[in-house]
């Protein structure tokens, strides 16, 4: 065949792009290793395969209350984190406390594990200032508007990057948070400047309703990271192992100055997008939720870690309860918290209320609210 005529073969490229994103697997669905090598790479000692485990049972549980919490009325927006533990716990497992995490609304856990305390993560659900307060740790407050907090991470980024220290940013959007323009745009500044990012697409799916397959034909949401020249990569994102590694791997690589890097899990929200009247089965079968559940990444990380006689039941249950216990004192202290006046709500949009809002703030003020 000619050049022309091979450049020109679509179909061609149409499965070059399919082939191009191989999925990266360490721990199959079994509790197997399946990648001896990738398993070596990863180099976590036992104590941490532990500590890994106990961060995904804590989101297991945080999520559970939480979603329980917000039934009961007494927490505002919940977005239930489910089936993401190994894609949100073991990935930033990879990252230190000089790391700057930028996260979406459905990355609670990831802020825990940073040192965000439980009774702040309820108070930002319920809209009080105070949960808005990060003092003395390297997060940012949840980013509700879609995309926005990869165009921070790119700001984030390029400043660890002239002052060259050895630490990046990284942050985490859905599928649909890859259809939007600040996703491309974050990455892009990101590749061009070099900037020490991690960018990660949690693909579960769905955009709320939307199914992945109706937002873009994109075979993988990696090749996205192709458009902005930057190293992407797909990764089982119910496999803890192979979501660790290849965080760290990324980690290192930006680090050293090479510039950023994408990488895409694929993982499953087996509950509802939020518990703010989404249904999941108007849009999808409680079959598929099914075999979902049986791939989780627990499962697996249980039969693994037993094997090695790390593991237990008793354990587990053991280790719950004291989380249980973390979250019944951090409910209690939020419960205890003043209530916010409308004067102060208004008072704490900006740093410096303009002229109607400081009218605003003293009517309320002598109504006594």
């Amino acid at each position: 065949m000619s050049q022309a005529l091979e450049i020109l073969d679509f179909e061609k490229q149409l499965k070059l792009q399919d082939e191009s994103f191989p999925e990266l697997k360490v721990l199959d669905k079994n509790g197997k290793i399946v990648d001896a090598a990738g398993l070596k790479a990863a180099d976590l000692s036992d104590e941490q395969f532990v500590e890994l485990m106990k961060r995904m049972i804590k989101q297991l549980v945080l999520n559970e209350r939480s979603v329980k919490l917000a039934k009961q009325g007494r927490l505002g927006f919940v977005a239930p984190t489910r089936g993401q533990e190994a894609s949100q716990s073991a990935t930033s497992f990879a990252f230190n406390d000089d790391d700057y995490l930028m996260p979406g609304y459905r990355d609670i856990p990831q802020m825990i594990h940073k040192g965000f305390p439980i009774y702040k993560a309820f108070l930002w659900s319920r809209g009080h200032y105070e949960g808005n307060l990060m003092e003395g740790i390297n997060t940012w407050f949840p980013q509700i508007i879609i995309g926005a907090q990869f165009v921070e991470a790119a700001g984030i980024g390029l400043g660890m990057k002239k002052r060259q220290k050895d630490a990046c940013a990284y942050t985490y959007t859905g599928d649909g948070g890859s259809s939007q323009g600040d996703t491309y745009e974050g990455m892009n500044f990101a590749g061009a400047y070099k900037a020490n990012a991690v960018f990660i697409i949690q693909n579960n799916g769905y955009a709320i309703s939307t199914p992945r397959k109706v937002q873009t034909v994109a075979p993988h949401l990696a090749s996205k990271g192709w458009g902005a020249g930057i190293p992407s990569i797909v990764v089982d994102g119910m496999d803890p192992i192979a979501c660790y590694l290849a965080a760290k791997k990324a980690r290192e690589w930006t680090v050293s100055g090479n510039g950023p890097v994408l990488i895409e899990t694929l993982t499953d929200r087996l509950e509802p997008h939020s518990m703010s009247g989404d249904d999941p089965l108007r849009y999808r079968t409680k079959e598929s939720i099914e075999e979902w559940q049986k791939v989780e990444p627990l499962i697996r990380m249980r039969i693994f870690l037993e094997e090695k006689q790390l593991w237990s039941e008793a354990i587990e249950e053991a280790y719950k309860a004291e989380i249980n216990e973390e979250i019944d004192a951090a409910v209690k202290k939020a419960d205890n918290v003043q209530k916010q006046k409308v004067s102060e709500f208004i008072e704490t949009t900006f740093e410096q209320p303009g002229f109607v809002q400081q009218e605003q703030i003293e009517k309320f003020r002598k109504a006594g609210k």
